[in-house]
């Protein structure tokens, strides 16, 4: 007990020595990559901007801004610390708010979002028009999910605003709350001159060379949300394509005898091209339905709840007009 006091106390020092205007400029820091607007957005002085990344320097160890081709890129230590001190400020900045009341007209905080680029393409436009109109001076960090989800979701989650995705098992954990936000079906893509027909069977999808957003090493797993379509083929696809991310997966079917299963949401966004033709998928998948997951800490927060509100109105406009165009008014 002595000892874990004593570990408790040098935190405590430790914290105490720590100088929170740093902390403020790394953050403009690594968004800006340059010394002179990050010094602009914090509202100092070029000497004061230069003494302080000198300062971090120091005490990361770490050039942080490394010249490349004529501007500055973030070193590799930099990016990971980027990816941490978004969530850190935006918590002390709630922990240090002035007022408890939340008025989203005169607020400029942050909420930040993490989601695949499908829900992106589907849902993006939406929330982005939602809350300009509502909150024009509310910023929206949105998180691109590389390859696969976080492996420690509830800690994730504790420290980001939500993330919008289809369940997952590792999801339905006690400190966890979700809201259903929109259904999708799967869809087929295929080449304008491939020569399956307008009806593909389960047949075709053994014959054919397949793209795959997001296709993991191993293939299919069960839990995958085609697992149960994979279930019924007698063979594993053949994966001509992988490709990280689901907004490209188009543009390796045209011209190729390959096909592309993918959310029916995005595929309307290639439905005009020429070369390109959508069919219904074989063998009945089950619906895409994708949810919107958000720590307990965050349940009974005013600018959560207006934040919730709003993400789930731009997922009813996106009902109305799913192939991402706006009805004409």
């Amino acid at each position: 007990m002595v000892t874990s006091g004593r570990a408790a106390t040098r935190r405590s020092a430790s914290l105490a020595s720590l100088d929170l205007n740093l902390l403020v400029f790394l953050r403009e820091l690594l968004r800006e990559r340059n010394v002179t607007r990050a010094a602009e957005r914090v509202g100092v002085s070029q000497p004061t901007a230069s003494a302080a990344l000198s300062r971090l320097r120091r005490h990361f160890d770490d050039q942080l801004l490394v010249r490349s081709r004529g501007s500055y890129v973030l070193s590799p230590l930099a990016a990971q610390l980027a990816g941490q001190v978004e969530p850190l400020c935006t918590g002390l900045e709630r922990l240090f708010s002035t007022t408890s009341a939340f008025h989203p007209e005169e607020s400029e905080r942050e909420f930040t979002l993490l989601t695949p680029d499908y829900v992106v393409a589907a849902l993006g436009e939406h929330i982005s028009r939602e809350l300009f109109l509502a909150a024009p001076n509310i910023r929206l960090h949105v998180q691109v999910v590389r390859e696969r989800l976080p492996t420690d979701i509830p800690e994730t989650l504790r420290l980001i605003d939500g993330m919008i995705c289809a369940a997952k098992a590792e999801l339905y954990a006690p400190a966890i709350h979700s809201l259903e936000l929109f259904r999708d079906r799967w869809v087929c893509v295929v080449a304008r001159d491939n020569p399956v027909g307008d009806r593909l069977e389960l047949a075709d999808l053994e014959k054919l060379p397949w793209v795959v957003p997001h296709h993991p090493d191993g293939g299919y797993p069960p839990s995958s949300p085609l697992g149960p379509l994979m279930a019924r083929l007698s063979t594993q696809p053949h994966v001509a394509v992988r490709v990280d991310s689901y907004q490209a997966t188009p543009h390796f079917v045209a011209g190729t005898d390959r096909v592309a299963i993918m959310q029916g949401r995005i595929a309307q966004h290639f439905a005009g091209r020429a070369d390109l033709r959508l069919l219904e998928c074989p063998g009945d998948p089950p619906p895409i339905v994708e949810i919107m997951w958000w720590h307990e800490q965050k349940e009974h927060d005013e600018a959560h709840r207006w934040l919730r509100r709003i993400v789930e109105r731009a997922a009813r406009r996106s009902d109305r007009c799913p192939d991402g165009v706006e009805p004409a008014r």
